[in-house]
């Protein structure tokens, strides 16, 4: 019998879809690819597991905290006010619980991986749930979000050299950490014109509430492109094989097209549903070219 989390247990299920475990399972490919790429493919099992549960746990603790920080306002959201914790399918109590769940997996993980991973954990997470204030604050949360997913490859690569910094810092796969951020905060930047009109009555900041439409095309576009420019260069970088550069290529090309088709607003959930798969093919190439090394 195949276990079904949506027929397991009806609360659990809501628990899975409040932090959107699917949306983790999805980038959890590009901390190892990171891993890997610092490493020089050396990575071993008990920091796989533990890349992974740090990874989790962050990824819990982000989005369960970004509920419970922005419920007020997505009940007045037309577009957000169906979110569980505006319902009531999850609790206030229980969002509460499970985020700290998630800042308990993730510095338990830290702890596990060695003494730079647990040192910068605070800041970790400091950087992790002060996203949702920063539309409150200035015009840029995209990049705010930007620098959140950028933690993944750049976390993954101080893991691996827990014990000292330096090399971490040396061996980090940079580019792979900028592509990254520009990335989500490319899509992100198109996919808050979604809520233009609702930003704009609430004082909250976006660049296409601050700036106007034109400047936030040309700001997603640029993100866009040179994100796909770094994934590129950066597997380049490695001396991969045609498979891997295949891929990267395909997940940079979505990048581009997305950017593209986002011009118009009716095509801005299809832009960025498309995104999703933009970091599992960038980092499917840097897996490809470690673990299948012929190809």
């Amino acid at each position: 019998m195949r276990w079904d989390p949506e027929t397991a247990s009806s609360l659990f299920s809501r628990y899975l879809k409040f932090v959107r475990i699917e949306h983790t399972l999805f980038a959890l490919p590009m901390a190892y690819a990171a891993a890997l790429e610092a490493s020089g493919g050396s990575l071993i099992l008990w920091q796989a597991v533990w890349v992974a549960a740090a990874f989790i746990g962050l990824r819990i603790a982000g989005m369960s905290y970004n509920n419970i920080a922005d419920r007020g306002i997505d009940a007045m959201n037309p577009r957000t006010r169906g979110r569980m914790l505006v319902t009531g399918a999850v609790s206030l109590r229980g969002a509460y619980a499970v985020f700290a769940v998630g800042v308990a997996l993730f510095e338990l993980s830290a702890a596990m991986l060695g003494p730079w991973p647990l040192y910068l954990s605070v800041p970790y997470l400091a950087v992790t749930v002060t996203y949702p204030y920063a539309k409150r604050l200035h015009c840029l949360p995209h990049l705010h979000l930007g620098a959140v997913y950028a933690l993944v490859p750049l976390g993954a690569s101080i893991a691996v050299y827990s014990y000292d910094i330096r090399a971490a810092a040396l061996h980090t796969p940079w580019l792979l950490v900028l592509g990254s951020a520009l990335w989500v905060a490319g899509f992100d930047t198109f996919y808050s014109k979604m809520d233009l009109d609702f930003d704009r009555k609430m004082g909250l900041g976006s660049v296409p509430a601050c700036y106007g439409e034109r400047a936030a095309k040309a700001v997603w576009t640029s993100l866009l492109a040179l994100s796909a420019a770094l994934y590129l260069a950066n597997y380049l970088s490695m001396g991969g094989g045609p498979l891997g550069l295949a891929l990267t290529a395909l997940g940079s090309a979505v990048e581009v097209w997305s950017a593209a088709a986002a011009l118009d607003d009716r095509r801005i959930p299809t832009a960025f549903n498309a995104n999703l798969s933009v970091g599992l093919l960038v980092a499917a190439g840097i897996l490809a070219d470690y673990l299948l090394p012929a190809l």
